[in-house]
């Protein structure tokens, strides 16, 4: 919902004033201790018109990069010098972040919450959370990002996940430089991405960070990088005024995860490095056994590069390795 001069926007409980920033809640039930469940949210109403953008983090709880993303993006933006809005969510899944896991522990029926979007109003605990996120969003947002990292297990270098719409192409392509590892989805439910083009709307999903880029100097920097992106995009459609980036080796493809082909340690090949372009064969990582011996091997699918791996050494065969992107060709 584009904004208008003059007009205030309401998501939840929070209702921001042109040139105004406002914290309020989107509410998502309650528990049986009488715990209510809220969803936070950080409206930034522009003093002039403009587009609405929505961020969302932390749908999986494991997942701290986006919520600090979305604190340092708060403190950049400043609402009398914004055209539009931005509406930031930096904790989706409240329950799963308490418990730093993938998705609420209280709900094992649907645990992990992004893949059931729009969610149900009279689902499972998780539908239902999902379903409020989504009616407040649906109605609001005219672009919207989603961020992801590798989590608990892994690491994910820079990565997004486009619909191949040229709109969708191009909120991607505004998150800056170094996002040029742009691949397709087409899922037309799951995700918020996904239902938000679903409704002929604009939503990408990105990916940084992880398990192996949680010490304080390298969480900072996945943190920065969001947060730089994200008014990247607020410069990109002159929310903002400023200079935007954009990268300049973007590149189509398809995802294809690699799974391990025997238990033991896995051991990233030496010199292999993330978004750097391989040939159909080469080497990623091998695994050893507990005796050392080697007892598996992972190999590039295609020609292309990885952009996620394994950061939690221990393994056991059919766990998720490796995230591979199948590269087709550059992009326009």
């Amino acid at each position: 919902m584009s904004t208008t001069s003059n007009e205030s926007v309401t998501v939840g409980s929070a209702t921001a004033a042109p040139g105004e920033i406002k914290r309020g809640a989107i509410a998502a039930g309650d528990l049986a201790g009488g715990v209510k469940v809220e969803i936070p949210v950080v409206v930034i109403n522009g003093a002039g018109a403009g587009p609405t953008f929505w961020v969302n983090a932390a749908i999986h709880g494991d997942e701290p990069e986006g919520p600090l993303a979305c604190a340092l993006a708060s403190k950049r933006i400043d609402p009398a010098k914004l055209k539009g809005a931005v509406v930031l969510v930096p904790c989706v899944n409240p329950l799963a972040f308490s418990a730093a896991e993938r998705g609420n522990p209280l709900d094992t029926f649907t645990y992990d919450m992004n893949r059931i979007y729009p969610g149900k109003p009279d689902g499972y605990f998780s539908d239902r959370v999902a379903h409020a996120h989504w009616e407040a969003m649906k109605d609001v947002a005219d672009l919207e990002i989603s961020i992801h990292s590798g989590g608990a297990h892994s690491f994910l270098d820079k990565a997004i996940f486009v619909d191949e719409r040229p709109e969708s192409v191009e909120l991607a392509k505004a998150m800056g430089e170094g996002w040029g590892c742009i691949m397709s989805n087409f899922t037309k439910s799951g995700s918020p991405m996904a239902a938000m083009n679903n409704a002929g709307k604009v939503g990408i999903t990105v990916e940084l960070g992880g398990r192996s880029y949680t010490s304080p100097e390298r969480f900072r920097y996945v943190g920065e990088e969001l947060a730089k992106s994200i008014v990247n995009i607020c410069y990109h459609y002159e929310m903002l005024d400023g200079q935007a980036t954009y990268p300049d080796d973007a590149t189509k493809g398809q995802q294809e995860a690699l799974l391990a082909p025997a238990s033991g340690i896995f051991l990233p090949e030496p010199g292999v490095d993330f978004l750097t372009m391989m040939n159909k064969g080469d080497t990623i990582a091998r695994i050893i056994n507990i005796f050392g011996d080697e007892v598996g091997e992972l190999k590039a699918p295609a020609d292309g590069m990885f952009f996620g791996l394994r950061a939690l050494p221990n393994v056991n065969q059919g766990d998720w390795c490796c995230f591979f992107n199948k590269v087709e060709g550059p992009r326009d």
